[in-house]
């Protein structure tokens, strides 16, 4: 008979966990950093009894809000490359529905995160529960089925031999590179602490191998005549080019075709930013040099993206009515996008393979020349648009990411996810490495910035974490920085202070809707914002009442002060800054599709309709 032993399914999840390893290009590692949770109703006594007996083995961090602890772990699985991931326990129903944001932005990111949420009981012999909600239609739906659609691979354990299965999927999940993000699997309360004779092999160390899908030769032989043919091609390094660790292989394609590369956010840093072939950032938080590029390019070299509207700049980016698109990837969700030639396969083995068959091809060398002027181009923009305007008194935000990048080390990292930073941080920043830039801008969520960081120091403690956050995402979410110092991890904050939603505002006037209701101020008598009246808000203040050192810089100089300050320090530190409001400027010459209303009473409602409607009708299409 096959030797067995008896768990409760809690502490069965906790020894799987332990002995889950992964493994890629020979080097192995355990999967599972940690576990992060709140105790409460429907986990304390069972997986939070488990965790305890596990405390040893499997670290466990208490978390201050659900969408916080999970965006923690994501964070995590974005430094580890994704061949690392973090669990989160919560209690039934808020605990769980607080989930949900965090789940969009580990699948929208293809970031493994695996969820643990409780559920009401199985039997359900003690009747409706605290925090559960009933749902007319069934017994059977409750908070966790929130989690179905964004969740890659989700399941609900109502019987103890269940368990083995669901937890392999979820294991196979998490590892895949094409198919990973969210795991759910609920957990009813009950459930959570009946036994079972659990065979001893469950438990066994188990090496899952990351998988290089090689692509077809002949999408490979098809792609590589596309590209021989071309007389202006341009590559798009997207987030799969970091993901499969194929930054050298894409400097090395490039230095022997002469192509040029653009990045998207996710792949920024993927080729070092002083190449003469790195073109800079694109679509319509870009610059308008890559971008011209783009707008005639022959053929377009999508790698590892998903062409965003921002990438694309709405489908208005490729205007030669001749463009060709090929795609490596390695979803074949993405790789047929814009009607492309499809090399489906992992993207560090496919631009080997690509690299072979054009062996002996480059570029014109009209274009090449055409390309390096580009780049420097590129270059001495950015250097421009970081230096101080003249005749203004306040620091600019992109001056303040300018100082901000000369206290990062080559291996130091750069996070942020929302506002206007984003777009700014995607033209100025220039990375050292490609894990050295971290702005999640496929979910864009707010809120993501403190604890996103917080998991990426966890991951690698060597590593200087430089967090920008603005007011508007501070005033979200900013709690984990008691997590911070609870666990003795460092972070550096840079708190920017713009009075309100800058990149809305602005992006309001652009559509004609006058700003409203986009600044923080006082509302007067009559109902409506006073811009004569903001509200003061002394974020040092509240940081500081956490426990963290916080200061306030109001020039440059005080702040290269307090970044000395922060660098030199070894516990969380905020600088908090005031800066001028944010005006979106032109330097991208790129649209972003912002619908705008047929019929209004505005005038600046109407004019802006009007041009909506010619660049639309005009510049976007589909490329089929």
């Amino acid at each position: 008979m096959a030797k067995t032993i008896r768990l409760t399914v809690g502490q069965a999840i906790a020894r799987f966990m332990e002995a889950q390893k992964v493994e890629r290009d020979g080097k192995t590692q355990p999967f599972f950093g940690g576990v992060l949770g709140i105790l409460g109703h429907g986990n304390v006594g069972g997986l939070g009894q488990a965790l305890l007996e596990e405390k040893e083995r499997i670290p466990f961090i208490q978390g201050r809000n659900e969408q916080g602890m999970a965006h923690i772990a994501v964070g995590y699985a974005r430094m580890k490359n994704r061949l690392g991931c973090m669990a989160v326990t919560t209690s039934i129903g808020p605990g769980a529905a607080n989930l949900v944001t965090a789940a969009g932005t580990a699948t929208v990111n293809h970031l493994p995160l695996l969820l643990l949420p409780s559920d009401s009981f199985a039997t359900r012999r003690s009747g409706s529960v605290l925090q559960q909600i009933e749902n007319v239609q069934s017994y059977d739906i409750t908070t966790n089925d929130t989690l179905r659609p964004i969740s890659r691979y989700w399941d609900r354990i109502n019987r103890p031999e269940q368990l083995p299965i669901a937890l392999m999927t979820a294991m196979a999940t998490l590892i895949d590179p094409a198919r990973t993000g969210a795991v759910t699997l609920a957990l009813p309360q009950d459930v959570q602490g009946e036994a079972y004779d659990y065979p001893t092999s469950f438990f066994r160390e188990r090496v899952w191998r990351i998988p290089r899908t090689r692509a077809d030769e002949d999408s490979l032989k098809e792609a590589a005549e596309i590209i021989r043919n071309s007389k202006r091609p341009l590559i798009i390094a997207g987030g799969g080019t970091v993901y499969s660790d194929a930054c050298k292989e894409l400097t090395t394609f490039i230095e022997h075709t002469g192509i040029p590369v653009s990045s998207t956010q996710a792949a920024k840093g993927a080729v070092a930013y002083e190449h003469e072939l790195n073109v800079g950032p694109m679509g319509s938080i870009g610059l308008r040099f890559a971008n011209g590029l783009a707008h005639d390019a022959d053929v377009i070299i999508g790698i590892g993206t998903r062409y965003t509207d921002f990438t694309s700049a709405s489908n208005t980016m490729f205007q030669n009515p001749d463009v060709k698109f090929v795609n490596l990837n390695v979803a074949a969700f993405d790789v047929y996008k814009e009607a492309a030639t499809p090399v489906l396969g992992d993207a560090r083995e496919s631009i080997t393979a690509l690299d072979k068959a054009l062996e002996g091809w480059r570029v014109p060398e009209d274009y090449y020349r055409e390309v390096v002027k580009t780049a420097n181009e590129t270059r001495a923009e950015i250097d421009h648009q970081i230096q101080h305007v003249d005749g203004v008194e306040a620091l600019g935000q992109k001056e303040v990411i300018g100082i901000v990048n000369e206290f990062a080390g080559p291996q130091d990292v750069v996070v942020n996810a929302a506002g206007s930073m984003p777009g700014d941080l995607h033209k100025l920043w220039k990375p050292g490495s490609p894990l050295g830039y971290s702005v999640e801008y496929g979910y864009s969520c707010m809120g993501y910035e403190i604890p996103a960081s917080l998991g990426m120091k966890i991951a690698d403690p060597s590593r200087e974490i430089f967090t920008f956050i603005g007011d508007g995402s501070f005033l979200m979410y900013h709690q984990d920085v008691l997590t911070a110092i609870q666990e003795h991890k460092k972070i550096i904050l840079i708190v920017v202070d713009n009075n309100g939603f800058g990149s809305i505002d602005s992006l309001s006037h652009q559509i004609g809707s006058q700003g409203f209701e986009t600044k923080f101020c006082v509302k007067g008598a009559d109902g409506l914002e006073d811009h004569n009246k903001p509200l003061q808000i002394d974020f040092a203040k509240i940081l500081e009442g956490y426990g963290v050192t916080a200061y306030t810089a109001k020039n440059a100089d005080e702040l290269r002060e307090d970044l000395k300050k922060a660098v030199d320090s070894d516990e969380i530190t905020a600088v908090c800054v005031k800066v001028d409001e944010v005006m979106r400027d032109n330097s991208a010459d790129a649209w972003w599709d912002v619908e705008t209303p047929e019929v209004a009473h505005l005038e600046s409602s109407q004019k802006a309709n009007e041009q909506y409607l010619e660049t639309r009708d005009t510049k976007q299409k589909l490329y089929l």
